[in-house]
């Protein structure tokens, strides 16, 4: 069945001090975002930065997630750090509660936590560490969503809690045919227009085609994007073009699910 609404997804406030990557500046982007992913400090981000990009979000009715990594900043999360489960829902509950507090800073609620490069890969494969963390999440924000893969174990450890849980469609990365995701650390500069039809075609027909060339089936509720891919506004301007096209509309998690 076709989507009529849709959320956009944006990782966010990703420099480190004077350290910035890719090509497009949060406060460009936002405008065209509804709910925002913000470095909560470990992967990148820093108070600063934090409160800058939560401040943004609020002014544009962006809706406001912490997005925590594994304590990484020379390899931008991206790289696995060995720990118990229960170290790393600890390094998940410093990094929520700090990004928590500038959004309650800034009169806003916090509406999701997705967990970031290899953290939120890891979670997705590891069921210990996926219960841990629902449980964490049951305990300080059971109206929380939590963004994940269709399929992962975070979203069946959500499901078998009650914890609401948003799936992802990645518009700039690839997939293989089991519904994962194609971890990679550069993405290049990807074709706007080609990204634009992928996201169409997903929301319209509920597929995609995986690296293997065979198309596979991908539920969602959120389209993510990454704002440091090069040529991150171009690739937002031309979905929001292509979906509202389509009829779609796009607008937060928080006005698409109820709980």
């Amino acid at each position: 069945m076709a989507l009529e609404v849709v959320d956009i997804n944006c990782d966010m406030g990703e420099a480190f001090g004077r350290w910035h990557v890719g090509d497009t500046d949060d406060a460009s982007l936002m405008g065209y975002i509804s709910s925002a992913n913000i470095a909560a400090g470990f992967h990148a981000g820093d108070p600063n930065l934090m409160d800058q990009t939560v401040r943004l979000a609020v002014e544009h009715g962006v809706g406001i997630g912490a997005h925590p990594g594994y304590n990484d900043l020379q390899g931008f999360g991206r790289r696995r750090i060995n720990g118990t489960s229960r170290e790393l829902v600890n390094d998940i509950a410093y990094q929520v509660g700090a990004l928590r507090e500038f959004a309650r800073r800034h009169g806003a609620r916090l509406q999701h936590v997705k967990p970031h490069g290899a953290l939120y890969m890891e979670m997705a494969v590891n069921p210990d560490f996926a219960q841990q963390f629902i449980t964490y999440m049951r305990t300080v924000a059971p109206n929380a969503f939590v963004f994940c893969m269709a399929g992962s174990a975070t979203e069946r450890a959500a499901h078998e809690a009650g914890q609401p849980a948003i799936r992802e469609f990645y518009a700039d990365r690839d997939y293989d045919e089991s519904g994962s995701i194609v971890f990679t650390r550069d993405a290049g500069r990807p074709d706007p227009a080609a990204i634009a039809r992928k996201v169409v075609r997903a929301c319209v027909e509920g597929r995609v085609t995986a690296v293997t060339g065979r198309d596979i089936e991908v539920p969602f509720e959120s389209i993510c994007f990454h704002s440091d891919t090069l040529g991150a506004l171009d690739i937002v301007r031309h979905m929001r073009d292509a979906l509202r096209a389509e009829g779609i509309r796009i607008a937060p998690v928080s006005e698409i699910v109820k709980v």
